[in-house]
């Protein structure tokens, strides 16, 4: 005499056509989906394993192996992990539907149901952990991809970097050289100083490509100096701007403070966030201020360099010093990514604040070594 499990088996068997037929007119799948021919084999192979689960238990390798294979075929066609889940789901109601119609006992079909569900949701682990390796392996090789095209952007930069300076640099350097002796034979001649001015703003926009295309090279050494002197030459240098823009600088460093560093570099850094903040407070109403602060902390300095412009988005802060980002219309997106990289190289770090009332840029710099800034003091007969 037939079991309980065989009878139901010989049941189902009997109902599966209307099983397919039923599975294939409400599953989820696309039209154009190129594994839709397979559609019924694998509705097959899936009764197959309820077969197995109601006479034996079925291998965890033979229910692991289907599910691996239909969740291939789903995150070939990108059909999404809901389809998938909506469709396992589907085959398991429309079992147990039929189950229910075949002539047993409540009683008796209740223990064969829950060997369906298990199957079911073992079939249904190994799916959507298949499903989720895919896709997230997926994702690794589109973000691998999309760093090495930003790779290969910084090399295109830095080719055309060196093709620029090379027929560029020189005459501009020649062109600054002969406004200074202007400057010294004709010191009354207009607007020699804002020339000027214009020209080394030039030549430090030329030091920011040579830096991103990593094929500057490093003439000067470190040295200790002190970091108000800088800032303050940094702050004339800029004065034209300053004043055009109606913007309010004020330092508040302590004339003690000394980084040991590349003086041009730091100087590139700090030029760079201040021509930024000087942009960012245009955009508002005056009273626009500028407030640059240093302290110790530790064995580090801290420099803050904060502006009363607009707030930068959360998600934009985020991203402000990736390679190639920029929210200016003429912006070249390398300005603060060669900050980063340039404070970075010193042994730092940079990060960016930011809310409705203030934007902060904050600066961390290795303090002066004090057996260098020991030999600057004997130097200067301290």
């Amino acid at each position: 005499m037939a079991t309980i499990a065989q009878q139901l088996v010989t049941h189902l068997e009997a109902q599966l056509p209307c099983f397919l037929v039923e599975w294939r007119q409400q599953m989820k799948i696309a039209k154009d989906d190129k594994y839709i021919d397979l559609a019924e084999q694998n509705g097959l192979a899936v009764f197959e394993l309820v077969k197995e689960a109601l006479l034996r238990s079925p291998s965890s390798e033979a229910v692991e192996c289907l599910a691996n294979k239909i969740a291939k075929e789903r995150a070939e066609m990108n059909a999404g992990i809901g389809a998938l889940v909506y469709n396992v789901n589907l085959g398991r109601r429309l079992v147990i539907h039929h189950a229910l119609t075949a002539p047993l006992s409540i009683s008796a079909l209740a223990p064969l149901i829950g060997h369906l569900n298990e199957l079911f949701d073992q079939f249904l682990f190994h799916a959507v952990t298949k499903y989720s390796e895919l896709k997230e392996k997926e994702l690794r090789e589109k973000n691998m991809l999309i760093a090495r095209s930003h790779q290969d952007r910084l090399t295109l930069l830095g080719q055309m970097s060196s093709s620029f300076v090379h027929e560029f640099r020189n005459p501009l350097t020649a062109v600054i050289g002969f406004i200074q002796l202007l400057k010294f034979e004709h010191p009354d001649l207009p607007y020699l100083d804002i020339i000027d001015h214009e020209l080394q703003q030039l030549k430090f926009r030329i030091s920011q490509f040579l830096h991103a295309s990593r094929k500057e090279i490093v003439e000067s050494e470190k040295e200790t100096f002190s970091l108000r002197r800088l800032l303050e030459e940094i702050i004339d240098f800029l004065y034209a701007t300053i004043v055009d823009c109606d913007v309010n600088i004020s330092l508040a460093i302590d004339e003690s403070i000394h980084i040991f560093a590349y003086k041009d570099q730091i100087r590139q850094v700090v030029v760079n966030i201040l021509l930024n903040s000087i942009e960012a407070v245009k955009e508002k109403e005056k009273p626009r201020r500028i407030e640059i602060v240093a302290r110790r902390q530790d064995a580090d300095i801290i420099i803050d360099i904060a502006n009363n412009g607009p707030a930068i988005p959360a998600d934009i802060v985020e991203t402000i010093f990736e390679p190639f980002f920029t929210t200016k219309k003429l912006g070249t997106g390398i300005g603060l990514y060669i900050c980063k990289n340039i404070i970075a190289d010193h042994g730092g770090d940079i990060c960016c604040f930011s809310n409705a009332n203030r934007t902060t840029f904050s600066i961390r710099l290795p303090a002066s070594s004090p057996f260098r800034l020991g030999m600057m003091d004997e130097k200067r007969g301290c």
